[in-house]
């Protein structure tokens, strides 16, 4: 598999329902996707420069007046190519279309196009759900549904709970679910026990934030609140000097100097920045709006857009499954990332193209505070199980 990552996990994702569009065809409802949106998608996901199609057959099945107009009807096959990295992904596909205008030149051009763009979407659908693969299977489970379709949340009661999971109160009102639980986090005298405690409440907080959005009441600003509260309980746990100054966590250091701390999944250990230890560790920043700023510049080698943010790898010590900062990031389209993704020795790699990518991710990561000199590099994205829920985005 020649793509990168990144487009083999956009080709698994599910489609949105809001392009998926319906109309009647003897008696049934047709699902589809309209063929701007798979064009798009290609676009998107394999990049303008990377694929191409090309109609290898089209023929007039048939033509004649239908009332005023003239009507014709084409059949047509499509070849589509993708170049991922060094090889030609090729598929096919054949479709249909008919057109009815006031001339026949009209009609037939009508017919034309329409049967190559249903071709065109056939072959692409072979390449996943944003393609409108998912709408094959009846049940549809490959289509994200709206939230309007989900399950309403709980209206409670909210049950708090311990680090080890029991049951420690129950609360009618959000309001005193949210006190209690920040009680709880100030309590921890240990991270774990603070990260065992978000964890075992993160799910109640996702519900309460629904429940107040989906009341459309004004934001409640609850689950940022508790959020902002963790952050500030794990750094006084890794600066105990700053408790019980009777401050109330007023005064501590700004967090992106201490800590880089993320609630874990079920089994994981939260993480601190140790690059504020005696013997510290390289600091490695993540700002997803530097990325996405990275991504919009044309490719460093080819010039074509859009790009990927390529971490340069060797800019710092390698870490188990830990990419270097953000701050050391590159522009490279689709081809050129995979390219340098498969060589052994990077640095080589840009020597031989004359290029210092660390010089310009340095220009590029001062160019991106100047954009936006408040940008918080850890920010609500360090969060991610309440970040979809509270406005936040994940990280990428």
């Amino acid at each position: 598999m020649a793509l990168t990552d990144t487009q083999v996990r956009q080709l698994r994702a599910k489609l949105d329902a809001k392009y998926v569009k319906s109309r009647k065809a003897n008696g049934n409802d047709l699902h589809y996707v309209e063929g701007w949106h798979v064009i798009a998608e290609a676009n998107r996901i394999f990049g303008y420069d990377a694929w191409d199609r090309r109609t290898l057959a089209s023929h007039c099945v048939w033509s004649g007046a239908s009332g005023p107009y003239h009507a014709a009807a084409y059949t047509a096959k499509v070849r589509v190519s993708v170049r991922a990295g060094d090889i030609t992904i090729v598929r096919e596909g054949s479709g249909t279309g008919e057109g009815t205008a006031p001339t026949p030149g009209q009609a037939h051009e009508l017919a034309l196009k329409s049967a190559e763009t249903d071709a065109t979407k056939r072959a692409l659908a072979t390449f996943g759900n944003p393609f409108g693969l998912a709408l094959y299977d009846r049940e549809q489970l490959g289509v994200r549904k709206p939230r309007s379709e989900k399950a309403s949340p709980p209206i409670g009661p909210w049950i708090l709970r311990s680090a080890s999971g029991s049951e420690e109160a129950s609360f009618d009102k959000p309001s005193e679910f949210a006190a209690a639980l920040r009680n709880a986090m100030t309590e921890a005298q240990e991270m774990e026990t603070l990260f065992a405690v978000w964890e075992q409440n993160v799910e109640t907080v996702r519900a309460l934030n629904r429940r107040m959005k989906q009341d459309q009441l004004s934001k409640s600003g609850i689950a940022p609140q508790l959020v902002n509260h963790l952050k500030q309980c794990a750094i006084a746990l890794v600066k105990p000097e700053n408790r019980g100054n009777g401050s109330d966590h007023q005064k501590m250091p700004d967090h992106r100097q201490i800590m880089s701390a993320v609630p874990p999944s079920k089994g994981v250990r939260p993480k601190i920045d140790k690059s504020v230890l005696t013997f510290g560790e390289p600091k490695r920043i993540r700002c997803k709006e530097h990325l996405r700023f990275v991504g919009s510049q044309p490719c460093l080698i080819c010039g074509r857009s859009p790009s990927h943010a390529h971490h340069v790898r060797y800019a710092q010590s390698r870490g188990l499954s830990l990419k270097v900062s953000d701050e050391f990031t590159v522009p490279l389209c689709a081809t050129h990332h995979h390219h340098v993704h498969t060589t052994g020795k990077e640095q080589a790699w840009w020597q031989e193209r004359n290029i210092d990518p660390l010089k310009v991710a340095s220009d590029l990561w001062q160019r991106s505070r100047e954009r936006d000199p408040t940008a918080d590099e850890v920010a609500l994205s360090a969060f991610p199980e309440v970040a979809s829920d509270c406005g936040g985005e994940t990280a990428s």
